[in-house]
């Protein structure tokens, strides 16, 4: 009897990861953020992300010579317009099987357009303050706290993300 309950349960399990429904592949919690990240990009808020919508993100993030054809690659993985949900199904295709800090090292890479390794901790600092989920101060210097950060000002953030998702081996000792 038990070992027949447990069958069904490992199948309805098995039911609810294939199933279409996107939005059981992510905590409500997540859902919420990606919706606020949705708004950000949707700029002309009418429930589409169009290639205007990325041009107009990229250029708030300060790339402002990003391609046409980049852009329209972007909008094809869609397979059609991009509404919130479709936006949510390219997110759990992407982040299923994603190492957490090759999602991290390549968010950081967008504010390092040259490949150096670094970002300038005041840029970086401005952005957190003012896109998206804003840091208060406090928040900015807490998370500075562990950054490893040079003498000229620019964090080492493939360091900074070994520390995120790793742990900072100076607070175990």
């Amino acid at each position: 009897q038990a070992s027949k309950k447990a069958k069904g349960k490992a199948a309805a399990k098995r039911t609810q990861r294939g199933s279409s429904n996107v939005f059981s592949m992510f905590e409500q919690s997540q859902i919420q953020e990606f919706k606020e990240a949705f708004s950000c990009i949707d700029q002309d808020r009418d429930g589409i992300i169009k290639k205007q919508d990325l041009k107009e993100t990229y250029a708030q993030l300060g790339k402002l010579n990003v391609k046409d054809e980049e852009l329209e690659e972007m909008l094809a993985e869609g397979k059609g317009p991009i509404n919130f949900t479709v936006f949510l199904t390219l997110f759990g295709e992407k982040l299923n099987g994603t190492d957490p800090e090759d999602t991290i090292l390549n968010a950081f890479k967008l504010f390092d357009p040259d490949g150096t390794g670094f970002v300038n901790k005041d840029e970086f600092r401005r952005l957190l303050m003012n896109q998206a989920d804003k840091f208060s101060p406090d928040e900015v210097d807490q998370a500075f706290s562990v950054a490893p950060i040079d003498a000229t000002g620019n964090i080492d953030y493939k360091s900074l993300c070994y520390i995120i998702t790793h742990g900072d081996e100076k607070e175990e000792s």
